[in-house]
């Protein structure tokens, strides 16, 4: 989904109540690529002040106004953010954006371009997320109930290297299927999801009252231009 850190964000119940089909109170939740905390807030607000919501973006334009948001809702929720990029191996690497704000972008080892030409002047550190919650989280882990995962182009290679953890705890996972991906990108995303043993539906909106259409087959990800899904464990 792409943002903006120029208009104000208006957080709405339907918003809330869209995430509390999936998030139990009290449960740990994953924000992979925060930007600004505008997902972040309304899934830390359905985990409740008893929950966890951990929230990753290595953008530090977009994790300043992120890290005030926590701030503003810590009566209410209890979101922890960090300025880390997940990868499939842990280290430092190059950000570029399209936006001259930085409201977009992606990683990459070398210096990259096909993100865009506003190139960051320091690296930013990546972690692997299952090492990373082993470390510093592995109380919660049974407790996890949701992962979203919005990385601007790459999520595939995001939900490849959390695979171990959708197999093990099965979470809800939210993602999305970038505009410029190509068709056999889009059946990579949807073979990697299902592989993993999801079953994958569209949503027209973060809201309650959404359009779902289940997504049966990797064509059908080509019925939409950008577009979020979210996938749940098979039964059995």
């Amino acid at each position: 989904m792409e943002k903006s850190t120029h208009s104000p964000k208006v957080l709405t119940q339907q918003e809330v109540n869209f995430f509390k089909k999936f998030i139990p109170k009290g449960s740990l939740c994953i924000d992979i690529g925060t930007n600004i905390g505008d997902t972040t807030v309304p899934m830390a607000l359905a985990a409740g002040k008893e929950g966890t919501t951990l929230g990753f973006d290595p953008n530090p334009y977009v994790y300043k106004i992120l890290e005030e948001n926590v701030k503003l809702n810590r009566d209410k929720a209890n979101i922890i953010p960090y300025p880390f990029a997940i990868t499939k191996e842990e280290g430092e690497f190059n950000y570029a954006s399209s936006e001259a704000s930085f409201g977009n972008g992606g990683i990459a080892n070398e210096v990259v371009t096909d993100q865009g030409s506003f190139q960051l002047s320091q690296k930013v550190k990546g972690v692997v997320l299952e090492d990373f919650l082993l470390k510093h989280y592995s109380d919660l882990l049974p407790r996890l109930s949701f992962i979203k995962v919005d990385v601007e182009g790459a999520d595939r290679e995001v939900i490849e290297s959390i695979g171990g953890l959708l197999m093990k705890y099965k979470p809800v996972l939210v993602a999305e299927c970038f505009k410029r991906s190509t068709p056999s990108e889009r059946a990579e995303l949807y073979e990697t999801v299902a592989g993993l043993g999801y079953s994958l539906y569209y949503f027209s909106n973060f809201d309650d009252q959404a359009e779902i259409i289940a997504i049966k087959s990797a064509k059908d990800m080509n019925h939409w231009k950008t577009f979020n899904f979210y996938a749940v464990p098979k039964a059995g």
